[in-house]
């Protein structure tokens, strides 16, 4: 008789909420009741931090901001976690993969975040980002921070997901400006739930961490796109909405080299169908794209399909270092004068004057600023001197 040990060798999945936007998005990832991953939200408001439903807190930089918040700068963001970075590492030390969330732009998860995917990273933790971008009405200085911000996350973490709200004006339409911030957070939501069920919830179509870790491992800035179908032709209208989702920022797939595809249906969906779906993608992808998918199995979504489909590796960081090292030494830039600006004399070209006690040579050892020093001196002064 066959015996098989009773622990189980379940991935450990841990989603940090970082600053209000992230905070928010967590609260609406436990309110929809996804299982199977650990909650923590991390803020430098303990106002805020009081509010949320998220059992696991941390308050970031107390010392620092005295619970009030960063007043939208990152760097004060950046000196709050710094100042418990022995807390967070402590929080995460054991898990298999860690979400980071925040909305970018403000002070606490434009800063913070970047600190938490780096102690991640340094705990050999698979860590993928889910942030969002600010709408254009929220102003050009909180733009350019989450710019900044998404620019430095990107290198702390192995997938960056980046949720462009402008591109959700689209989806909201005229709605009230509460319903636009949900719809950004059940957008966060889904991201987190596309991957993390793929992992926890069985399937006709199983996949195990190895399988995520394969697409996301050190990946860089990925693109996500989600899509619903109902009725008879519920896998090809939902296969297209995902590849065609206003939220991929460049609308586009192509380039991908990995792509994960989550497609979830009720108890009625049909081996064909996740055929149908599947198939639908690999057409659009490139020919050389690693793919790899999973279907999940939920009771409430009978009649109905989603395809959740993620695509990485567009600036995959081993090839850009690969550019990097091929990438010629830059020569000496070649000085080609224009012959027209000789026909004056250069104290007439330049405005000084003969006389002048500012205007004399001295000696270089650099050939490039000899060269042109030298054409600063009229010809006829230069003969004289030996030149």
């Amino acid at each position: 008789m066959i015996e098989f040990a009773e622990t189980e060798n379940v991935a450990r999945l841990k989603v940090i909420g970082v600053g209000g936007g992230g905070g928010n998005a967590v609260n609406t990832m436990m309110e929809s009741g996804l299982t199977g991953v650990e909650f923590l939200v991390a803020n430098t408001d303990i106002q805020v931090l009081r509010c949320s439903k998220v059992p696991n807190k941390i308050q970031l930089g107390p010392q620092l901001t005295r619970g009030l918040g960063a007043g939208g700068d990152p760097e004060v963001g950046q000196k709050a976690a710094l100042e418990d970075e022995r807390r967070i590492a402590e929080y995460i030390r054991d898990a298999d993969m860690v979400f980071i969330t925040a909305g970018m732009g403000g002070g606490t998860g434009t800063g913070a975040a970047p600190v938490i995917g780096r102690i991640a990273k340094e705990h050999k933790i698979l860590t993928v980002g889910i942030v969002t971008k600010p709408f254009d009405f929220e102003g050009k200085r909180r733009i350019q921070q989450a710019k900044r911000g998404i620019e430095e996350l990107n290198e702390c973490v192995d997938t960056l997901i980046v949720i462009p709200n402008q591109k959700l004006l689209s989806v909201v339409g005229k709605q009230p400006l509460s319903a636009a911030f949900k719809v950004a957070d059940d957008v966060l939501c889904q991201a987190a739930k596309g991957i993390s069920d793929l992992i926890q919830k069985p399937g006709l179509i199983n996949l195990d961490f190895a399988d995520v870790k394969t697409i996301m491992m050190d990946m860089g800035m990925a693109l996500m796109g989600t899509g619903l179908g109902k009725g008879e032709r519920k896998a090809i209208d939902a296969a297209t909405g995902a590849i065609s989702s206003p939220l991929l920022e460049e609308n586009s797939v192509d380039g991908a080299k990995g792509m994960l595809i989550n497609i979830t249906g009720g108890p009625d969906m049909t081996l064909h169908e996740v055929n149908e779906a599947t198939l639908f993608i690999q057409q659009k992808a490139h020919d050389d794209a690693n793919i790899i998918f999973g279907s999940v199995i939920d009771p409430e979504m009978e009649g109905k399909m989603r395809v959740t489909v993620i695509a990485t590796g567009f600036n995959r960081r081993s090839d850009l270092e690969a550019k990097v090292e091929m990438k010629a030494v830059d020569a000496l830039p070649v000085v080609t004068p224009d012959a027209r600006s000789y026909d004056k004399p250069a104290y007439l070209r330049t405005g000084k004057k003969l006389g002048d006690k500012h205007f004399h040579l001295q000696p270089t050892v650099n050939s490039k600023i000899e060269y042109e020093t030298q054409y600063d001196i009229p010809t006829f002064l230069r003969h004289n001197n030996g030149h």
